[in-house]
């Protein structure tokens, strides 16, 4: 048995009969497969795994891997070989059903769905040249090309009374953002490739550095009872609700009342960007706020419901808050990220610990930290002042 690792060995290797490959084992039931080429320098790679299912070996052609030479071709040839063998020996659930990106975003989204990668993939994948590409033909500058489009795109800002669309150019945090779930999902059914080759799809998804900015406007509590009283009646109750808590808009507009209990005064937040429930503790005064807005609904009804009862989402509260602004001399900019961002900053510079601003508000410490951590820095240097002597 040959060692196809070795670059002379591969090349000293005569075409078989029937053009059957030279085999190497990797490990127990699975095999890595190379015709030399008659007509050309290099050859085939093929890969052998034994299926339980049928009590028989499955066999695969893996290509010629053109782009890559030397030892990088037995190593991308070696890797390709033993995921597939993993979803043979698992069910053949890759080989099955798993063809395009298209497949893989929707294995994804089975696996974690999701309102965010969900529109992700509806906007950006679906109706996109790269959902058709086959995953096992898969290559960097396919993705780059995908990347290159993407941030081309201009990003839906607003729209006027009238209906009329505006756009914006799309900013490096949200090519960021949007590249999230297709990163994910290829990760999950394919390896990594060798760095530097066509075959590093990771590669062309890697995010842009700095572009995540803190988010400099901030209202303090003045203004934000200010924006909270020109706000509709409709609206209203669901802005005051941002501006208690440190929560993303879509948290807060997804809770019911099943989720709130008055006699402990606590509120699980079920559904948020990580997708794992937590429970935070209310102070009475909001606890209050929050039994003022159960009453008379059903478990399943939302706390924060629009006319007719359906919840509110970024295309219903962005016009109220805008029109809103506009009669209160706030900037324009004011969103309602903006309310969840000056809430945090009360809190941290409430001097509460910055694990628990974290807990509170669903995100990570490092992300306090590095979006929050100046104003720590600053209140540090304020009680140092006051050890002069």
């Amino acid at each position: 048995m040959p060692d196809l690792s070795r670059i002379g060995e591969r090349e000293r290797l005569v075409p078989k009969d029937k053009g059957d490959p030279h085999w190497q084992r990797l490990r127990q039931g699975c095999y890595l497969g190379y015709s030399p080429s008659v007509k050309k320098v290099g050859g085939t790679w093929f890969a052998r795994a034994y299926n339980p299912d049928t009590n028989r070996y499955s066999r695969k052609c893996l290509g010629d891997y053109g782009k890559l030479s030397g030892h990088d071709v037995f190593k991308q040839a070696k890797a390709d070989a033993e995921t597939w063998a993993d979803t043979v020996e698992s069910g053949g659930v890759r080989a099955a059903s798993l063809v395009t990106v298209s497949d893989a975003c929707e294995a994804y989204l089975r696996e974690k769905p999701g309102a965010i990668a969900e529109g992700v993939f509806r906007r950006h994948v679906y109706s996109d040249p790269i959902a058709k590409v086959k995953l096992d033909k898969l290559r960097r500058h396919h993705l780059r090309a995908w990347r290159k489009r993407l941030e081309e795109t201009p990003a839906l800002l607003t729209r006027s009374n009238k209906g009329e669309k505006r756009w914006k150019k799309r900013e490096k945090s949200t090519v960021n953002r949007d590249m999230v779930p297709l990163r994910a999902a290829l990760g999950q059914v394919l390896m990594e490739g060798l760095p530097n080759t066509e075959a590093a799809w990771q590669e062309a998804l890697k995010p842009h550095k700095g572009a995540d900015k803190r988010r400099p406007l901030y209202l303090d509590k003045a203004e934000r009872k200010r924006l909270i009283d020109a706000m509709s009646e409709e609206a209203k109750p669901f802005v005051k609700g941002l501006c208690l808590l440190p929560l993303r808009p879509g948290a807060l507009a997804k809770l019911t009342a099943g989720n709130f209990d008055k006699r402990t005064r606590s509120l699980i937040i079920g559904y948020d960007k990580n997708d794992n429930p937590r429970q935070i503790s209310l102070p009475p005064v909001i606890a209050d706020f929050f039994a003022n807005q159960v009453k008379g609904k059903l478990p399943g009804g939302y706390i924060f419901s629009r006319s007719g009862g359906a919840h509110w989402n970024k295309d219903a509260w962005k016009h109220p808050i805008k029109k809103a602004v506009g009669g209160t001399g706030l900037p324009d900019a004011v969103s309602a990220y903006t309310l969840r961002h000056s809430v945090i900053t009360d809190l941290v510079r409430a001097r509460l610990p910055i694990l628990t601003v974290a807990q509170l508000s669903g995100t990570s410490v490092a992300m306090i930290e590095k979006h929050y951590g100046h104003l720590v820095r600053d209140d540090a240097e304020s009680a140092l002042a006051t050890l002069q002597l």
